[in-house]
């Protein structure tokens, strides 16, 4: 599928998350900005298939100007890790985000964990 309607679908799945979000966490998503990218850079050092990243300071750190929250989704990551299933790479899109978007409310990988969002 085309890196274009990747970035589509990926989209409009997590505006669909969005809106169902409980209010105290929808009103603090709306500060972290999401991009969709097709994989990390060739000189970032991350590991090869990672299929999202939270960048910048959470709710919990000291507000940084220079350090802007950002969750990045890799889409061609993720539509490989579905087997190019377009069920399983919403599902995956999902998760991702949901992730992501733990770490930028200040949760570590356990308390992810805990909520069901590893």
């Amino acid at each position: 599928m085309q890196f274009e309607k990747l970035c589509e679908l990926a989209s409009s799945e997590v505006a669909m998350i969005s809106k169902v979000l409980p209010a105290e966490v929808a009103g603090q998503a709306g500060n972290c900005t999401v991009s969709y990218e097709d994989k990390p850079d060739d000189g970032e050092e991350l590991e090869e298939g990672i299929l999202g990243l939270f960048e910048g300071a959470s709710l919990i750190d000291e507000p940084d100007p220079d350090a802007m929250p950002r969750i990045r989704i890799f889409v061609t990551n993720l539509w490989e890790y579905s087997e190019g299933d377009e069920q399983d790479f919403l599902d995956e899109i999902g998760t991702t985000y949901l992730h992501e978007l733990g770490h930028y409310l200040g949760w570590d990988e356990d308390e992810i964990e805990a909520r069901g969002l590893e």
